[in-house]
């Protein structure tokens, strides 16, 4: 789709310029990407949910066309700040209530979003979901292959390394796209050069990156400690599907899942991986629809 079809819009919220796209009408319902992405991996979503939906997708603070602030990583990139920066990007849009739809690191700041807000959250639908629940299991020897980035991402050089070239950006983004998907064709090869496009603007390689680095020390209190013993359950209307052939996020894991969400549905998808709604769009799709449909 040429670029101008797209309705590219950008607010002030929480303190930094959001860069976000928005189409349709009606009940709103909010797409948060994961990484390595950016608005752009929700583009076989957006149009077939605007008939129904008034459908917004921002870019993360860091990714994409929006913000990258100049602060202490912990401090900037944080997921409460990220949290708050949903709920300015509502505020300034004039969305009392919404719906979310995340998966991968989106997912994270929508578990604490709907924690933080409940009164906020119409329904939430995801594909996979990270949570407390996985907990040691991260730290399964044979599960380390598969995770790698997330300590190579927080290195001071990963950055200038990764973005030396735009063969070195797209050996890099390629990986992941290819291995983490279904089947490695998911993403064709101007889907792969739209990302290597993105990741060689000024600063979105290190934004991306410093996701990693603000969510570290959670995530290492969750493998270090394990689950809570009593977590708090979102109260929220929840959809889940989980790729059966996700390589990060291992459908199996899902095993705890209706300990933190009290009204959820969890289906596992055969053939899926782990970006669902790129590999299986109109299934995808179909699904959105449904679950807001019937809220």
């Amino acid at each position: 789709m040429p670029e101008t079809a797209w309705n590219h819009r950008f607010i002030d919220a929480n303190g930094i310029r959001v860069h976000y796209v928005r189409h349709g009408a009606g009940t709103p319902i909010v797409l948060l990407h994961g990484w390595p992405e950016f608005w752009y991996t929700w583009h076989k979503n957006i149009l077939p949910l605007a008939e129904h939906f008034d459908v917004i997708v921002p870019d993360l603070r860091g990714f994409g066309d929006s913000d990258k602030p100049e602060l202490p990583v912990e401090q900037g990139y944080g997921l409460a700040i990220m949290v708050e920066d949903l709920k300015a990007l509502a505020d300034g849009l004039g969305l009392e209530r919404f719906g979310i739809i995340s998966h991968d690191c989106g997912s994270f700041i929508t578990r604490h979003f709907a924690l933080k807000y409940p009164q906020r959250v119409t329904g939430l639908f995801f594909f996979d979901c990270p949570y407390p629940g996985i907990g040691k299991r991260f730290l399964d020897p044979h599960y380390q292959a598969q995770c790698w980035y997330r300590a190579f991402n927080q290195l001071p050089w990963a950055a200038q390394m990764v973005g030396h070239s735009r063969e070195t950006c797209r050996l890099y983004f390629e990986h992941f796209l290819r291995h983490w998907a279904g089947t490695p064709d998911a993403f064709d090869k101007q889907d792969i050069e739209m990302w290597v496009d993105n990741f060689m603007k000024p600063g979105n390689l290190q934004g991306g990156f410093n996701w990693y680095i603000a969510y570290n020390a959670i995530r290492l209190r969750e493998m270090e400690q394990g689950p809570p013993a009593s977590p708090e359950r979102i109260r929220a209307p929840t959809r889940m599907l989980w790729g059966e052939n996700d390589a990060i996020f291992k459908v199996e894991w899902a095993d705890g899942i209706d300990d933190y969400f009290a009204d959820i549905r969890l289906d596992t998808v055969a053939g899926a991986g782990h970006f669902m709604h790129y590999e299986m769009p109109d299934f995808a799709n179909g699904e959105i629809m449904k679950f807001f449909q019937g809220l």
